[in-house]
C-alpha cells in the first residue's frame, strides 16, 4: 500500500455506503426527470433492474436517475424513452408536468 492511502482496517464499504445515502439531487429539474421516468417504469409494470435490462444501463445508474443524482446523456435519454416505449418527447412533457409540480 502506498503511504496515504488508507489503512487496511478502514471499511471503505461502508464509508461509501454513508456517502452514497445523504446525495440529493442535482437539482430539482434533475428529480422531475427521475420522477417522470420513475412514474412510467411502474406504469410499465417494470422492477428497476428489469427496465435497466431494458434499457442496457447498470440497474443502479437507473437508480441514481430515478433520484435526480445523475445528469442523463441525450443518448441514454433515447434509451430510456424507448425502452419505456414513448417518444423522448412525451419524456419531456412529463418532466415538465412533474416540475411544475414540485
Amino acid at each position: 500500500m502506498r503511504a496515504g492511502c488508507y489503512a487496511s482496517s478502514v471499511d471503505l464499504s461502508a464509508v461509501l455506503w454513508q456517502d452514497r445515502r445523504t446525495v440529493a439531487a442535482r437539482s430539482n429539474d434533475h428529480a422531475a426527470l427521475g420522477q417522470a421516468i420513475r412514474e412510467l417504469r411502474l406504469t410499465t409494470g417494470l422492477s428497476q433492474e428489469a427496465f435497466a435490462d431494458r434499457c442496457g444501463l447498470h440497474r443502479t445508474y437507473v437508480g441514481g436517475i430515478e433520484r435526480g443524482e445523475r445528469n442523463l446523456s441525450f443518448a441514454n435519454l433515447l434509451r430510456v424513452a424507448h425502452a419505456l416505449g414513448v417518444r423522448p418527447s412525451e419524456l419531456l412533457v412529463r418532466y415538465e408536468r412533474c416540475l411544475l409540480t414540485k
